[in-house]
């Protein structure tokens, strides 16, 4: 498994009330190392699969400490350094149901066109791309989000992408974005990102929608579970675990990394957003983007 994207460091603010501008709020602040595709990769070496990030970093003391994360974490780090660039960071404000991101994507923003589509050309048979959608989102990653695509279809190898955010997604446009995945095997969004790509409605009909662009949509909403479509208009719907949420940040990269770990070895759309259900309730369970360091899944 290949995974391309964003490595950064996370800055999450668990705040223990309200924001008071202006004044004091108490919270717990954590630092380390986060990113759609980082936590991606993460999360599916906790499954157990052998994966490589493709991604940037600054050569800083954070660039080289986002690195080592991941390589304890038993991910293959395929990630250029760029001299006189910082790493980027993103400030997470998170609550037990919501979390807001304040990004500065620093280095990310040099991911390498060439880089990408060399690493890719050289992978084995059998690999699966898994694209972030924030590489697309940007206009200076966006040259190395569009050859990850190339280099895989050149390959005959099967793509799934994740929407990433639904305020990038607006500044794009749906209409440019989904001309870009076009034809991928899966797409991955959210309820918002949903609204934005395919117009309001019953996660169902959206995800339906979807497939005249992409050969299966997966929507997902949370509490409400997910629903996966392909372009038979056959619909697979999945209901979320009920578990304590202690910090959702992260969650839906897990729940992409168990879906594809579990698709990718075979198993049907039922079976795929169970296996993505289960690890975005392990997500929610635990502070931080990342499973507990050192623990993979049994």
């Amino acid at each position: 498994m290949i995974v391309v994207g964003d490595l950064v460091t996370d800055v999450l603010v668990e705040q223990s009330g309200p924001l008071r501008p202006g004044s004091d709020t108490d919270a717990a602040i954590r630092v380390g190392g986060g990113g759609q595709a980082a936590n991606t990769a993460a999360w599916l070496a906790h499954t157990g699969r052998t994966v490589t990030l493709i991604a940037a970093v600054g050569d800083d003391v954070a660039g080289r400490e986002r690195v080592a994360e991941l390589e304890w974490a038993g991910v293959h780090c395929a990630v250029r350094v760029h001299p006189g660039v910082v790493t980027g960071s993103v400030v997470v404000l998170t609550g037990s149901s919501e979390r807001t991101m304040i990004t500065d994507r620093g280095a990310a923003l040099l991911l390498d066109p060439d880089h990408v589509h060399s690493v890719i050309s050289a992978a084995p048979a059998g690999t699966h791309l898994h694209l972030s959608g924030y590489p697309l989102l940007h206009a200076g990653s966006r040259p190395a989000g569009l050859a990850a695509l190339s280099a895989a279809t050149g390959r005959g190898i099967p793509v799934s992408v994740d929407a990433a955010s639904a305020g990038p997604l607006r500044d794009v446009g749906a209409r440019a974005f989904l001309t870009w995945v076009r034809d991928a095997d899966l797409l991955l969004c959210n309820a918002d990102e949903a609204d934005v790509l395919a117009g309001p409605g019953p996660a169902a009909e959206q995800a339906v929608r979807l497939t005249a662009h992409v050969r299966n949509a997966v929507v997902k909403q949370g509490p409400g579970g997910a629903v996966w479509a392909n372009r038979d208009a056959e619909v697979w719907t999945g209901s979320a675990l009920r578990v304590p949420v202690k910090d959702p940040t992260g969650a839906g990269d897990a729940f992409a990394a168990g879906l594809l770990a579990a698709w990718c070895s075979g198993a049907g759309p039922d079976e795929a957003l169970a296996a993505g259900t289960a690890l975005g309730a392990a997500a929610v369970g635990r502070i931080g983007a990342r499973p507990e360091p050192g623990r993979k899944k049994p």
